[in-house]
């Protein structure tokens, strides 16, 4: 498996890619290389080139079999092309793939119970100073307004709410900065961060966000609780049988790979597939 010096050819700075023979055209793979994002364009290039690879080996499998091409439609009216079709006839012919039954259900709930928590509960209030990056001067003077509140608190901790009537720019200061319950994702990553900082009663530093300048005082924390197995049944049977099929996706995938004539491009081994 892999590419020979007897079997890949130059062509300018990149090798000529096929298949069993079948050449892949380089402007297919330049095509394809604007569906794989990466770093550079040569793993963009290298990503596109094991893509149509792949595709190649299906359809070559898939009319060698006989297989033929039955496309189907979409709710919206979307239908496979011919090639869509004869591979998605070939893996749901070849591939077999059984459904997780209840105790693999149960064990992967049980090896993984953070995963089925409901979020930790967060009761909170804060002291906003806006502030914007892009007007320097007002941005360092909210700086140091925040700074100066929050030494303020560090003598008098209970004047939290008072100083958030008179100083917050945050509509919550008409509740003396109290912002009720929160819960992941609500705020943004750096107010969050440091919301899961701080413990019960206590004063964060200043925190900077996009809004400007926080200073924010935890009340209460009430941890999230682990849901119970009915209710997540469905959705780690779905997980596990998903899982299950891309790995015998892929292995059948590398079998086919083992077995063909490449030049231009390596596709994993059997014994070295990394499916998640």
């Amino acid at each position: 498996m892999g590419c020979s010096l007897k079997n890949v050819l130059a062509h300018g700075d990149r090798a000529v890619v096929s298949v069993n023979g079948i050449v892949i055209p380089h402007d297919a793979i330049s095509r394809e290389a604007q569906n794989h994002p990466a770093r550079t364009p040569i793993a963009a290039w290298t990503e596109a080139t094991r893509a149509l690879a792949v595709r190649e080996l299906l359809l070559q499998e898939a009319r060698s079999r006989g297989i033929a091409a039955n496309p189907l439609t979409d709710e919206d009216g979307r239908r496979e092309t011919d090639e869509e079709a004869l591979i998605r006839s070939l893996i749901e012919t070849c591939v077999r793939t059984p459904s997780p039954d209840e105790d693999a259900c149960r064990r992967y709930y049980a090896q993984n119970a953070a995963r089925f928590c409901s979020p930790d509960i967060f009761e909170c209030s804060h002291i906003l100073i806006a502030g914007r990056r892009d007007q320097a001067a007002a941005f360092e003077a909210a700086r140091e307004r925040a700074e100066a509140i929050r030494a303020r608190l560090c003598d008098a901790p209970n004047v939290f709410a008072e100083l958030a009537g008179a100083h917050s720019d945050c509509p919550s200061r008409a509740t003396g900065g109290n912002l009720g319950q929160l819960t992941s994702g609500m705020t943004t990553p750096e107010f969050e961060r440091a919301l899961l900082g701080l413990e019960v009663g206590e004063i964060s530093r200043v925190v900077e966000t996009r809004y400007g300048f926080h200073i924010i005082h935890l009340a209460r924390r009430i941890a999230g609780d682990l849901l119970p197995f009915s209710a997540v049944r469905t959705k780690i049977e779905s997980y596990l049988a998903a899982r299950s099929r891309r790995v015998a996706v892929a292995q059948f995938i590398a079998l086919l790979a083992a077995r063909a004539e490449l030049a231009g491009v390596e596709l994993p081994a059997p014994g070295d597939l990394r499916v998640h």
